[in-house]
């Protein structure tokens, strides 16, 4: 297997020489105008990452300067990180905010390919438009997409996981699924979606202006607003606790990459025993409990997740 240096070289190598397929908003395509990105304080990029596949990043800070790269979870967008990406900025990072495969304005897979190897190859190539040092951030479905990324070769120098452990509880698994896949035929408004919303999560206050949930939400021909991703990534074997554990015991990264593990405290994805099996397999394993958060703990509780993100990365992977 090559080294986590040669392997950002080729993939970066790569994404120079492939043509793009999609189109945003005055997007800067990487892959013909780098350089740009470097004058630039925040901006919206494409990455290819196949010869049919972009992933959409924000960008933002000073470009050479120690790299975070922002995972979201399943279901969610980059836009759950966007104070996240500007604290990191401000603190000295350059900070790449991505939309996973499938989600937000990144390409579907035509084939409907959303495995975790496939998820950790797309995120070796966000990574290798950043700098070393390297930091991974990842909620959820984006944390085990970094720790299968470390275990592929990608090789970070610092590792954060939000609410989620390779052992994560099955039932709340299986509640957070049900929840994902009981709209197929979407919803007939934004109140309506947000009536779902509060119904599932009942501890989050309803939100008074309900436009922020365009992010998470895409209009369809039927005027219906679906979740603002491929259906059928809910059909990968996204967390398949016998592949993860058996990942994680052949992992080489976990006796010397600095890991910090941010738990929602209310969380139904994360017990005990998952944080006990995480700091056995991790034994400098860091903890960041934060209180009357649950699963989606940058939304629950940005600030404190924010400052326990920065200030774990001051220590072990400063910006200077």
């Amino acid at each position: 297997m090559p080294s986590g240096a040669d392997r950002d070289k080729t993939i970066a190598s790569r994404c120079t020489s492939l043509r793009l397929n999609r189109t945003i908003k005055n997007p800067v395509d990487v892959g013909e105008r780098a350089g740009k990105v470097s004058q630039m304080d925040h901006q919206t990029i494409r990455i290819p990452v196949t010869e049919s596949i972009s992933i959409v990043a924000d960008v933002a800070g000073r470009r050479g300067a120690p790299t975070v790269v922002l995972g979201h979870g399943g279901g969610q967008t980059r836009h759950s990180w966007d104070k996240a990406e500007r604290q990191l900025a401000e603190a000295g990072y350059f900070a790449i905010n991505y939309d996973l495969r499938g989600h937000g304005d990144s390409d579907w897979s035509s084939d409907a390919d959303y495995s975790l190897e496939t998820r950790a190859d797309d995120l070796a190539a966000v990574a290798a438009i950043g700098s070393r040092p390297l930091a991974l951030v990842g909620a959820s479905l984006g944390g085990i997409t970094a720790m299968v990324a470390a275990s592929r070769g990608l090789d970070p120098d610092a590792l954060v996981l939000v609410d989620v452990v390779p052992k994560m509880n099955q039932k709340g698994v299986a509640k957070i699924t049900a929840f994902m896949t009981a709209y197929p035929d979407g919803f007939a408004s934004l109140e309506e979606a947000a009536d779902a919303i509060s119904a599932y999560y009942p501890d989050r206050p309803r939100p008074k202006d309900l436009s922020g949930l365009n992010k998470n939400l895409r209009r369809g021909q039927d005027n219906r607003f679906r979740w603002h991703w491929d259906p059928r990534w809910m059909d990968s074997p996204r967390g398949d606790p016998r592949f993860l554990l058996k990942m994680m015991d052949d992992a080489d990264w976990t006796d010397r990459v600095p890991t910090l593990l941010v738990r929602g405290m209310k969380s139904d994805m994360v017990d005990d025993d998952g944080v006990a099996d995480l700091r056995r397999r991790v034994p400098h394993l860091e903890i960041a409990d934060i209180g009357g958060a649950g699963h989606m703990v940058a939304g629950d509780r940005n600030d404190e997740f924010n400052a326990a993100v920065v200030d774990f990365l001051a220590r072990v992977m400063p910006s200077s």
